[in-house]
């Protein structure tokens, strides 16, 4: 993890505040990692990852874009993140083919006039040792809408470990 996920979550808070849309996706897994994951195991990955995973990806960025500049300008301080609660997810858990890492709950932090204040990235998986986003807001949602997940008022608490 480290100061390479640090910097990916830096570029990812600069592009959340900046609304570059485009950017923030390729921070996101990509379609080839999950469709490998995938097949066999769900009917239609590709279609899943466009309609349901990029398609909260985006609410997602909206979401948290208006979150964080609707006090301000917000300057990224750094990540929260629990290096514990990154865990193997085995072949054959979690509708999986392959196994990969995964991290959840990483901790967004900035300062926003004077406050520090966190938001979380639900979930991380990491693909040939690069850490991307595939879950920006939680998962699952009670609705089809944009959500920033646990926003708090300082560093927040990382995690929690589990999930896929």
């Amino acid at each position: 993890m480290g100061a390479a996920l640090t910097s990916r979550m830096s570029t990812l808070f600069h592009d959340i505040a900046l609304n570059s849309l485009p950017r923030g996706e390729k921070l996101f897994l990509p379609e080839s990692a999950y469709v490998t994951m995938k097949t066999g195991q769900i009917p239609n990955p590709a279609s899943d990852y466009v309609t349901r995973l990029i398609g909260f990806y985006r609410l997602d960025l909206t979401a948290y874009r208006s979150y964080l500049l609707s006090r301000g300008p917000a300057t990224f301080l750094g990540i929260n993140v629990n290096r514990a609660d990154a865990a193997w997810i085995r072949p054959g858990w979690c509708e999986n083919t392959i196994g990969y890492w995964h991290v959840p709950g990483v901790r967004l932090v900035y300062r926003q006039r004077g406050v520090v204040r966190s938001v979380a990235v639900a979930s991380l998986i990491s693909w040939h040792g690069v850490w991307y986003v595939v879950h920006l807001g939680p998962n699952p949602r009670p609705r089809n809408v944009g959500t920033v997940d646990l926003p708090s008022l300082g560093r927040g608490v990382a995690g929690p470990a589990g999930g896929c």
